[in-house]
């Protein structure tokens, strides 16, 4: 038995001692590929290696972060869960299992894990607060949306990458990394992600809306290699576009080597990727050779990604180049009077992060859009846009959800309104393939509480009460149709009607003994929980009863209309407008103060100044009378002599309407 014992145990350290130098080998595979970005095959080496022995601390973290290279959040999120239960797990991994939780919206997780980390390193604990604040920020805008209809352009869309849409009068360029069996350049598959090569595409245009089958772009544009985005000079007929090369890197330099995002990868790779800009001129028939942006140094650094101005003046890029204030940033470069282009300038601060600044592009209503992860964003990279003018950006906003989710949102195409384009984005994909979106603002709607109330006038003030008006028939309108809802007011005097954000309404309201009145209002709606509150006045029509109008005040010993004034009156506008039989005297008042002769006079004059008004603003005057009345009718004691406070003098310096008619 014992000899049996024996025996078996060393046939197993036998079996073990074959097993290893196939491990190892494994293992210095799968790193070969982790070094040299080749992130889809590295990952089936580790999962390899991991059916074979006990899960370890370096193949978990590997497995980890070449997911999150790859853009699918959900399996990195997972692996670095693992990873941090190592005891010996450098804290690092706690910030990328946040921010994989944060791509994938699990905005409470990534807080907790954020507070963590900088709990654990306090060098970054800054970093790490501003995280954690943008995660309650993140479930705030989720909560309450801007309004966007956002839609999958299914036609351009493919299993693999599709992104940096530009359209163009004859259809649609953009970037894809397709595998095509019908296309040599795209079988040739790109062991970073697993497809094909960045590729530049067009769609011929049929409508507006519709495009023709996509089809590559010839070798004058497309290499071997990774071509992609780009922008389009309309005037020129010049296509601006990325190229990357690939360059041998010189010791202990960075990394920029994802041709669209510039990731930093591992430091043990012999090579990386550069872009440079080049420029290619179609003639009418055919693509001309490209040729190179002036400042391309790929030895050096990378530019890319640009964004030509419709006159072709200024050239928009993103780089890594020295001197910048984080690891890209957007600059720009000025065509000169010989054609030439003037060295690049800095967007500056306001624009460019200590991180990454990516995919710039020029909206039709003049403003400048890019990505960020150094702004605070939803997750990966979110699309922001550049308040001001060229050289003088003023403000950065986030385009908010849902332009911007947890996923990478970059890419944007905006229209003359600004209010509709097309994005790119990664939210419809667990595997971290981006798409190609189309974007609408639409009109929230939300609910008018609206309210009749009459003013009742309380004896001997300028005071007054408000009290409903029931059953009033209330009828909306959009601006300028005939059509409209109708609604009775309770016994509370509301009513209510779906309105909807931006649309133009009047509402017309009229009740047997009261004048008609009609209250002109645009919506504002943020939200469809919102309400909207307006009030209409009624007004009784018995003839021969002053009615004072609120609000109107003068300066001393003056007659013409102030601002506030005006806006009182035109309210008076409006009534008369509904209701175009009437007529009415439309009186002034001054206190006791000065001689009688003199508020005579200074009383008839403000009358007439404000009937003058309401003619101005195409009310007939044969419709009106001024008259000014001077002191002779106070609604107080504040005779001469009387001693009265400014404020009861105030009372008597009323404007008032009755009708005649």
């Amino acid at each position: 038995m014992k000899r049996n014992f024996t025996l078996g145990l060393v046939l197993v350290l036998l079996a073990i001692s074959m097993s290893l130098p196939v491990l190892a080998q494994d293992m210095k595979q799968a790193d070969k590929y982790f070094n040299n970005f080749e992130f889809s095959l590295a990952l089936d080496a580790y999962k390899k290696v991991l059916e074979k022995e006990e899960p370890s601390l370096k193949v978990v973290q590997r497995i980890a972060d070449s997911y999150r290279i790859l853009n699918n959040s959900k399996d990195a999120e997972f692996w670095y869960a693992q990873a941090i239960a190592f005891p010996d797990a450098d804290p690092a991994n706690i910030f990328l299992y946040a921010e994989s939780a944060k791509r994938n919206a699990n905005y409470s997780k990534a807080k907790q894990l954020f507070l963590e980390y900088s709990e654990k390193v306090p060098a970054q604990r800054e970093v790490a607060l501003r995280m954690a604040a943008s995660c309650d920020t993140a479930m705030k805008w989720m909560k309450y949306p801007k309004p966007y209809d956002i839609v999958q352009l299914e036609a351009m869309n493919s299993d693999g990458a599709d992104f940096g849409p530009v359209r163009t009068q004859e259809g649609l360029f953009f970037s894809s990394d397709r595998l095509e069996a019908n296309n040599k350049k795209q079988t040739a598959r790109n062991n970073w992600t697993g497809n094909g090569f960045i590729q530049m595409y067009f769609a011929p245009k049929v409508t507006d809306s519709t495009w023709a089958t996509p089809a590559p772009l010839p070798s004058s544009i497309n290499t071997d290699y990774h071509n992609g985005p780009a922008d389009y000079l309309e005037k020129e007929q010049t296509l601006y576009f990325t190229r990357t090369r690939v360059v041998k890197k010189r010791a202990a330099e960075g990394n920029n080597s994802d041709p669209t995002s510039w990731f930093k990868g591992s430091d043990k790779g012999t090579h990386t990727n550069r872009h440079g800009i080049y420029m290619s001129k179609f003639n009418g028939k055919k693509w001309q050779k490209a040729e190179a942006f002036k400042y391309n140094d790929t030895d050096e650094f990378s530019i890319g990604h640009p964004a030509i101005t419709p006159d072709g003046k200024v050239l928009y890029f993103v780089s890594d180049m020295p001197g910048g204030h984080g690891e890209t940033d957007v600059y720009y470069s000025e065509r000169q009077e010989d054609g030439s282009w003037g060295q690049p300038v800095n967007a500056g601060a306001v624009v460019n992060t200590s991180g990454r600044e990516s995919f710039v592009s020029l909206g039709e209503d003049g403003s400048l859009y890019f990505s960020s992860d150094g702004h605070m964003g939803m997750g990966g990279l979110d699309l922001f846009k550049a308040v001001g003018t060229h050289k003088a950006w003023s403000k950065v906003e986030n385009l908010q959800y849902p332009i911007n989710t947890a996923q990478d949102d970059f890419g944007i195409q905006v229209d003359s309104t600004g209010k509709k384009g097309m994005l790119s984005s990664s939210r419809f994909s667990e595997t971290g393939f981006d798409d190609i979106l189309t974007f609408k603002e639409y009109k929230v709607p939300c609910i008018l509480v609206g309210k009749t109330i009459e003013k009742l006038a309380q004896e001997g003030t300028v005071k007054t009460v408000a009290v409903p008006v029931t059953e009033a028939k209330l009828q909306l309108y959009v601006d300028g149709s005939d059509e409209f809802v109708e609604e009775t007011s309770n016994q509370e005097g509301k009513f209510y009607f779906p309105v909807v954000a931006g649309t133009k309404y009047v509402i017309k309201g009229s009740k047997a003994g009261y004048l008609d009145q009609a209250v002109t209002f645009t919506p504002e709606c943020l939200y469809k929980t919102d309400t909207v509150q307006v009030e209409l006045v009624f007004i009784r029509s018995t003839p021969n009863k002053p009615i004072v109008v609120e609000n109107i005040y003068y300066d001393l010993d003056k007659f013409d209309i102030k601002p506030a004034a005006a806006k009182e009156l035109d309210k008076l506008v409006q009534i008369l407008q509904v209701n175009p039989l009437v007529r009415i005297e439309l009186s002034s008042h001054t206190d006791s103060r000065q001689t009688h002769e003199y508020n005579q006079m200074l009383s008839q004059l403000r009358a007439q100044s404000a009937v003058d008004y309401l003619v101005s603003k195409g009310i007939s005057r044969d419709r009106l009378v001024a008259r000014g009345y001077g002191e002779t009718k106070l609604i107080n004691k504040c005779k001469d002599g009387a001693k009265c406070s400014e404020q009861q003098h105030q009372e008597n310096r009323r404007t008032e309407f009755k009708i005649l008619r």
